[in-house]
């Protein structure tokens, strides 16, 4: 219930709950366990059956499945660079702080990280589609206004130096999450035009 509540707080009414977030005292193991870990699964978990089950449509091709055991690996590894970079971008956070006026508190950091994530985390359901895949980006909009809200609470950062500290993290967090989706993309062997047809292949139809 604690993760609902907490979910439905920060998309709907996230001024409020921003305030309260900056009152709780939870260590990064209690933040990993009971938020970060269970929905940064959710896009993994929707990929295999995207990929494996629905399959992937490419042109001249046809639909393309991607083996089981591929496609389970593929979200094996989004998963794990998805837990790194929520970690990766706390540390970038707390440490841009002071130079926006604000003070450096690692934990804070990575509150402001992990519950700005929650809209893109949620978006990992169209996984299971893997057409509607590009709405993650629509959702992750939300994400960048929930950080803009949190910074200058969580990190005590004025209120007029917060556009500018939101817009340098996330640079940094989109050269993280290129890095990563690069290498997740790259355990994929995507079907070329040297493949069999439709129809006359494996995982083809």
């Amino acid at each position: 219930m604690y993760l609902v509540q907490r979910v439905k707080n920060i998309l709907l009414q996230p001024k409020q709950e921003w305030q309260v977030i900056d009152g709780e005292a939870t260590s990064a193991a209690d933040l990993y366990k009971s938020y970060i870990v269970p929905l940064a699964a959710i896009g993994p978990l929707a990929s295999i059956i995207g990929m494996a089950v629905v399959g992937l449509s490419m042109p001249f091709v046809g639909t393309y499945r991607v083996p089981l055991g591929m496609a389970a690996s593929h979200a094996v590894v989004s998963y794990i660079l998805t837990l790194l970079s929520v970690f990766l971008l706390a540390l970038v956070i707390n440490a841009l702080a002071p130079t926006f006026g604000g003070r450096k508190e690692q934990n804070q950091a990575l509150k402001v990280a992990a519950y700005a994530s929650t809209p893109s985390w949620l978006a990992g359901i169209f996984m299971l589609l893997p057409a509607l895949g590009f709405l993650g980006l629509l959702a992750s909009l939300y994400g960048l206004y929930l950080l803009y809200l949190g910074l200058p609470v969580l990190m005590k950062t004025p209120p007029d130096k917060a556009l500018g500290y939101t817009v340098v993290v996330v640079i940094v967090a989109i050269v993280i999450f290129m890095i990563f989706g690069a290498v997740s993309s790259a355990l994929i062997a995507y079907p070329t035009p040297e493949m069999p047809m439709p129809g006359t292949g494996p995982g083809m139809d």
